[in-house]
């Protein structure tokens, strides 16, 4: 096959481009440039797609011999992921970046002109694996090792993504054996740290960040009762769950810490209250995508995951066919869930689809 190894400049891609072309097959490297800043540098491990990942890249391939291009996505970039982040906190919500650069860069505009080029697949550093049915179909599954595995944030892809994708890594046990074979092949990335963050906010202050591009103003910060405890200066840098950063001038009654419930960014308040009151009995949402086949039944019983390093929560979904809306009953209550999250169900290890969460029904009552 003609491969096309998205390399990220870092090891896990290196070591998937370099077990791609073990196996046989036609591999060139590609490193995708998402940003037009010429003179962004890594900070320690912070972040991803600089000039020094972009060499490390680079060098990896040429120890490999295989060719190597740039593909300058940083308008798309910009448009697809960061744009979407601003207007989805703008909006109150909470985004997962990483789940929509997946989703429309590395495996739609990225995929679309591999295709287009003449190759077969994109193989990237994920760890997930994909298997095939009796029918030929593919299905996405968790990689082997729990700790790494990134099934989750690969939740976003579709049946004919699944078919031109490879995944080298799933299998292997651990990511201190992908270092060891990468340091035997001399690979110059084989100690370099894992990324992490944001890539688009490498400092990690995303409230600063956002407050740069959506300004600052002062709002309320209210009780479950409607009574101001607080002030803020932008409702878009709160999330619910979340606890520091509040600066309340009034203490709960019973003295325990309290937490975001509700973000307005209509009237710029931001709610707080209890961390039972986060309990969440019922979410729904749009946006639905099936990692292979659609489940036949429109009710099933699955596994639900909110967040990448979540643990999964037996529930039940059911399928509205007329509004291709998804309803998920959790067998206990989430914590902390906030509109925009992602929701990825399970069946055991493999990944069925997702969805955006867009509304959520508390297992707790107001006042209760």
């Amino acid at each position: 096959m003609r491969v096309l190894a998205a390399m990220s400049g870092g090891v896990d891609s290196a070591v998937a481009a370099a077990r791609a072309v073990d196996a046989g097959h036609d591999v060139v490297g590609v490193h995708l440039a998402l940003s037009r800043a010429g003179g962004t540098l890594r900070a320690g491990s912070r972040g991803c797609c600089t000039i020094e990942d972009a060499m490390d890249a680079r060098r990896a391939a040429d120890r490999l011999g295989i060719p190597f291009y740039v593909w300058d996505f940083s308008e798309r970039f910009r448009d697809d992921v960061i744009e979407d982040f601003v207007a989805e906190y703008s909006a109150g919500r909470t985004p997962n970046p990483c789940m929509r650069c997946n989703e429309r860069i590395k495996f739609a505009a990225v995929l679309e002109k591999a295709l287009d080029l003449g190759f077969d697949a994109v193989c990237t550093g994920h760890y997930a694996i994909l298997r095939e049915t009796a029918s030929g179909e593919r299905e996405l599954h968790r990689a082997s090792d729990a700790a790494k595995d990134q099934s989750y944030v690969l939740g976003v892809l579709t049946a004919e993504q699944l078919a031109h994708t490879l995944f080298p890594l799933g299998e292997t046990p651990s990511k201190a054996l992908v270092r060891a074979e990468a340091e035997a092949r001399g690979l110059t990335v084989a100690t370099k740290p894992d990324s992490h963050d944001i890539c688009f906010i490498p400092d990690g202050d995303t409230r600063g960040w956002l407050a740069e591009r959506v300004g600052t103003a002062t709002g309320e910060i209210l009780d479950q009762s409607g009574a101001v405890v607080g002030a803020h200066e932008g409702a878009h840098a709160f999330t619910v769950g979340q606890r520091r950063g509040l600066s309340l001038g009034i203490p709960a009654a019973d003295g325990k810490p309290r937490f975001v419930l509700e973000v307005r960014p209509v009237s710029n308040t931001v709610v707080v209250g209890p961390k039972e009151a986060l309990a969440i009995a019922e979410i729904s949402g749009s946006r639905v995508t099936w990692a292979g086949a659609v489940p036949e039944a429109s009710a099933f019983a699955c596994h639900v995951q909110i967040r990448a390093h979540a643990d999964p929560v037996p529930a039940f979904a059911r399928r509205d066919d007329n509004d291709g809306c998804l309803v998920v009953t959790p067998d206990e209550p989430l914590h902390g869930v906030a509109p925009g999250q992602t929701a990825v169900l399970y069946d055991g290890t493999r990944v069925l689809g997702q969805f955006t969460i867009d509304r959520t029904v508390s297992a707790v009552p107001v006042g209760a």
